[in-house]
């Protein structure tokens, strides 16, 4: 399986078998270069997808699920644009999750309790979204959560238990992290790039053909073209009789904790 310990522990076997070697035969020094490429490639490639689970455990779909049950969830809310996201989840009768940054609840606290209010679950999502969240330490990363975390409770006093990270960047540090906060690492298996791709077509037209039971979709409640695609989607699952359900029954994870 591609996970650290096991890329980590086949590379140093490889490097004791090419120095070994290297006392009897020509061991050519691009070996080793090579070597080294592999590892720091599968660092790179795991560090930023999520999906592989590579530092930590993560939870992207529910594979098992064979009914027509999917799993909308927001990152980077709440925003102004968060409203109009509601409106169209309260007209379609349909529950979400919403991954909120810390931050972004203390600018927009009457969304936030609104998303609550409609029945929605919350996630945390770090406090600052920093775009250098993959190089804080053990110790920010931890500080960030439970800062974020507080400030949910404040709100629904509970302790939610889901954590994405920002950008889906995983690391040693955000492993240690979440351990020790005790959160549940989720990610997703259905990309919208709604943040990248400027098209409301394509933008739709990829979440549609990655449409399958037991997915979690990744959308961002802080754009008006997220909110165009939003309602074409809804009509589209409508139609093919799928159930959005939040993240937390697709996952059959507990959101929370009293």
């Amino acid at each position: 399986m591609l996970k650290h310990k096991n890329i980590l522990f086949l590379c140093i076997s490889i490097l004791v078998i090419l120095s070994f070697l290297s006392f009897y035969f020509e061991v050519k020094w691009w070996n080793f270069l090579l070597l080294v490429f592999l590892f720091v490639g599968m660092t790179i490639w795991g560090s930023f997808d999520i999906r592989l689970g590579y530092f930590v455990k993560t939870y992207c779909n529910n594979s098992t699920e064979k009914e027509k049950k999917i799993a909308i969830s927001f990152d980077d809310g709440p925003h102004p644009m968060t409203e109009k996201v509601l409106d169209l989840l309260q007209k379609y009768n349909v529950k979400a999750t919403f991954f909120c940054i810390g931050t972004q609840i203390e600018e927009h606290p009457t969304i936030f309790k609104r998303i609550l209010q409609e029945g929605h679950v919350v996630g945390n999502h770090s406090y600052s979204h920093s775009n250098t969240f993959g190089f804080f330490s053990t110790q920010k990363v931890i500080e960030e959560i439970n800062l974020t975390n507080q400030i949910i409770q404040s709100f629904s006093g509970k302790k939610a238990l889901f954590f994405r990270p920002p950008f889906g960047v995983t690391n040693p540090r955000i492993s240690r992290a979440v351990a020790q906060t005790k959160h549940h690492v989720i990610g997703w298996n259905i990309r919208s790039l709604d943040t990248v791709i400027e098209s409301e077509n394509q933008i739709f037209e990829r979440v549609k053909k990655r449409v399958v039971p037991g997915g979690i979709i990744l959308l961002h409640d802080t754009s008006l073209k997220t909110v165009n695609v939003l309602e074409r989607l809804l009509l589209f699952l409508q139609s093919e009789n799928y159930d959005c359900i939040t993240i937390d029954k697709q996952l059959k994870l507990p959101a929370y904790e009293d």
